[in-house]
């Protein structure tokens, strides 16, 4: 259903350096030209432009994503982040429930740790994506590139071990677009992913909420971002809900084609 293009990583990780090098060299000019009022404005100008860059999901200042896939057919992607845990093995079996395919954004240090859930969501038809090695939930915004690139080649070869083939697609830590991810990205062949549908359900406990939250933004080819693991512990019931929803409304629930 995909077409052959959909799957994109970087083709010029770098290219934003000489944009930031011009923007600066432009500040400097503009606060020698006209004085510190019109050189700090510029400066911050600049500087927000970067910063939207950043912590915007869906931003392609750094590096292509995808928010939705290209398509008027009644589909959904669901992607659900933060595994493995404890709600994988019921995630699987209400997906089984429903027909339904996902792509599980897995930590790789979580997956070293249950090896058998990563085998098992591969097992049952669904795919595997990289979302970082560790989860510097705090920080991946304000990386550096080598800590960057170990967090992106760790989960890489974690996950590709265990599931066999190696993840095509990653989500960025909270969905932050840093500036150096796009390198290791196209070391890897990974694509970025963000999303179209969300219902805060990492930190919203009333499922109900969640779904209808998610229901607004629901059109063909929606990505709808879930997670699992939770600490309100009502992620099973969330999907439950969304699954009953997705079928009322005509939507199939689907992977992107290699």
């Amino acid at each position: 259903m995909a077409p052959p293009d959909l799957h994109r990583p970087p083709r010029r990780p770098h290219a934003w350096l000489p944009v930031a090098a011009a923007s600066q060299l432009l500040v400097g000019l503009a606060w020698w030209q006209w004085g510190w009022p019109a050189g700090v404005a510029l400066l911050l100008a600049t500087h927000g432009v970067f910063f939207w860059g950043v912590m915007k999901p869906g931003s392609r200042l750094f590096a292509p994503v995808l928010t939705r896939l290209p398509t008027r057919e009644p589909v959904v992607w669901l992607t659900i982040d933060d595994g493995p845990s404890d709600d994988t093995g019921p995630i699987l079996d209400l997906l089984d429930a429903h027909a339904a395919k996902a792509t599980f954004f897995l930590v790789g240090e979580r997956a070293a740790r249950r090896p058998e859930l990563v085998r098992e969501i591969v097992r049952r038809g669904h795919e595997v994506g990289n979302h970082s090695q560790r989860h510097p939930q705090a920080w991946f915004w304000a990386l550096g590139p080598r800590r960057m690139r170990r967090e992106v080649a760790e989960a890489q070869g974690v996950l590709t071990a265990l599931a066999g083939t190696p993840p095509r697609w990653f989500r960025a830590v909270v969905g932050m677009a840093n500036p150096f991810l796009a390198a290791p990205l196209r070391e890897h062949g990974l694509a970025r992913v963000a999303w179209s549908a969300r219902g805060f359900d990492a930190l919203e406990p009333e499922p109900r909420k969640v779904v209808a939250r998610i229901g607004r933004d629901l059109r063909p080819g929606a990505i709808v971002l879930l997670h699992e693991g939770a600490g309100h512990g009502r992620n099973v019931e969330v999907l439950g809900l969304l699954l009953e929803r997705v079928a009322e409304l005509g939507y199939r629930c689907v992977v992107p084609e290699p």
